[in-house]
C-alpha cells in the first residue's frame, strides 16, 4: 500500500512539470544556504581548534588590554618587570616576550608596509616559535646569540607574493631604512597577516624602533600536573596585586588556550545561530510555496478525490497521499539544496585557498549535516502539505464528483 502512496505521488509530481520544480525552489535554497553556511562555519572552526592543537594547551598568554578584542589597540604596557612576575608564578616553567611593529620594507625598488616581529634569542625563543606557531623551515632553524642585521621572512615573501618576484636567501632587504640580511624562510601559518610578517632578533628591533624592553604579548608555559586555566587565573591575581589594581580593573588580559577555544565556541555560535534564522525566512517561504501548491493541487484534483473514495478510499488513504506528496516535494528540494550547498561551499573554500590565500577558511560537510538537513526540509514539506491533505480528506466523495 506503501508503495502504492508514493508511486501515485511521484506520478503527479512528475505530471506538473515546471510547476514542481518552482514549489521546491524555496526548499532548495534555503537547505543550499543552511548546509553552505554550516559546512564553512564548522570547517573553520574545526580549522581553528587545530591550530590550537598544534600549539599547545600548555600555555598561557599575558596581553595588554582588557579583553581579547581590546589587546593590541590600548591598554597597559607589558615589560621585563611583568614577564619577571610571570615566571615567579607557581606552576609557570619558562616564559618570555615579544613585541611587533608594522614597518616600510624595501627590497630592490618596491616597498611594502608589513608586521615585523622581534624575537628573543634566549631559551624562550622555541615557547615564542610554539606558542605562535612561528617555523623556520629553511635556513637557519633559529636566531643565535650574536645575530644582529638578520631575518626571517614569512610565507608571502619567499613564494613571490609581495614583491616582484620570490625573496631567496641571502639576498638583502631594508627594514625601517636598516639593512638586513634574509637568513631563514617561516613556514605558512594560513593567514595574509602573519604569513607576510618579518621576524628579527629582538635586540636589533628595540634598536631599530627604539623601543625599551615592551612586549606585546607574554608567553607562560604551564607545569606538568598544572591546571592551564588555574596557572593563568594565579598570573592574573598576581599582576594585577602588582598594579594596585581592583578586581574587574585589569588594563590586561591573561588567558589560556582552552578559554581562548571557548570564547571561539561561544562567537561560532551565536553567529551560526543568526545566520540559520536569516535562511530560516528562505525555508518559511519555501513552505508557503508547498502548502499553496497542495491547496492547488486539492482543488485540481476534486472529482478525483471523490472517485478514490467512491471506490472505497478511505480518509486516512487521502490524507496519507497529500502528505507524502509534499513530503516528497520537501525531500527533493533538500536533496538539491544539500548539493548545491556543498558546491557553494567547496567552491568558496577553493577561491579562499587559492586566490586569497586563506587555508583556515575549509568545508567540513559532515553526515550528520547532511542527514539533518534531509530530514528537515522533509519535515518542512510535510508539515506545509499537512492542512491541504487534511482538506482534501474530509472532502465529501458527492460534492466532490460533482465539483467542476
Amino acid at each position: 500500500m506503501i508503495e502504492d502512496y508514493f508511486r501515485f505521488a511521484i506520478g503527479n509530481i512528475r505530471s506538473k512539470g515546471i510547476r514542481s520544480w518552482l514549489t521546491m525552489a524555496g526548499i532548495f535554497i534555503g537547505i543550499a544556504a543552511i548546509v553552505s553556511l554550516i559546512s564553512l562555519g564548522e570547517g573553520m572552526q574545526a580549522a581553528i581548534y587545530e591550530q590550537f592543537e598544534l600549539l599547545g594547551f600548555d600555555v598561557v598568554y599575558v596581553m595588554p588590554g582588557s579583553s581579547l578584542f581590546s589587546s593590541y589597540t590600548g591598554g597597559g604596557k607589558l615589560t621585563d618587570h611583568d614577564v619577571k612576575l610571570v615566571r615567579g608564578v607557581s606552576g609557570v616553567s619558562i616564559a618570555g616576550g615579544f613585541d611587533s611593529k608594522v614597518a616600510k620594507v624595501k627590497y630592490r625598488n618596491e616597498v611594502v608596509y608589513v608586521f615585523i616581529g622581534g624575537i628573543p634569542v634566549d631559551e624562550t625563543q622555541d615557547l615564542l616559535f610554539e606558542g605562535t606557531g612561528i617555523e623556520m623551515v629553511r635556513g637557519q632553524k633559529e636566531f643565535k646569540s650574536g645575530d644582529t642585521y638578520k631575518c626571517a621572512v614569512g610565507y608571502e615573501h619567499w613564494i613571490g607574493n609581495k614583491f616582484d618576484g620570490p625573496v631567496k636567501l641571502g639576498d638583502k632587504l631594508y627594514i625601517h631604512d636598516k639593512k638586513f640580511e634574509v637568513v631563514a624562510f617561516v613556514s605558512r601559518i594560513g593567514n595574509d597577516q602573519d604569513d607576510s610578517s618579518i621576524y628579527i632578533p629582538f635586540e636589533t628591533f628595540k634598536e631599530v624602533f627604539e623601543v625599551g624592553d615592551e612586549y606585546i604579548t607574554i608567553m607562560a608555559r604551564v607545569k606538568g600536573g598544572h591546571e592551564p586555566s588555574k596557572v593563568a587565573e594565579d598570573i592574573k591575581k598576581k599582576l594585577r596585586r602588582d598594579r594596585g589594581l581592583e578586581e574587574g580593573e585589569e588594563d590586561f588580559t591573561v588567558i589560556s588556550l582552552e578559554q581562548m577555544m571557548e570564547s571561539v565556541d561561544v562567537v561560532f555560535d551565536v553567529v551560526q545561530a543568526v545566520l540559520i534564522g536569516i535562511t530560516a525566512i528562505s525555508l518559511f517561504v519555501g513552505g508557503i510555496g508547498i502548502l499553496n501548491a497542495m491547496y492547488t493541487s486539492v482543488l485540481e484534483r476534486t472529482r478525483e478525490i471523490g472517485v478514490m473514495k467512491s471506490i472505497g478510499a478511505r480518509n486516512n488513504d487521502i490524507l496519507n497521499l497529500f502528505l507524502i506528496e509534499s513530503g516528497i516535494i520537501g525531500m527533493v528540494g533538500g536533496v538539491i539544496g544539500v548539493v548545491i550547498g556543498a558546491g557553494l561551499s567547496k567552491t568558496i573554500e577553493y577561491v579562499a585557498e587559492q586566490e586569497l590565500g586563506m587555508v583556515l577558511l575549509k568545508a567540513n560537510i559532515s553526515p550528520e549535516l547532511v542527514i539533518g538537513a534531509l530530514a528537515f526540509s522533509f519535515l518542512v514539506g510535510t508539515i506545509s502539505g499537512a492542512l491541504p491533505a487534511y482538506q482534501a480528506s474530509r472532502l465529501n466523495p458527492v460534492d466532490a464528483l460533482r465539483y467542476e
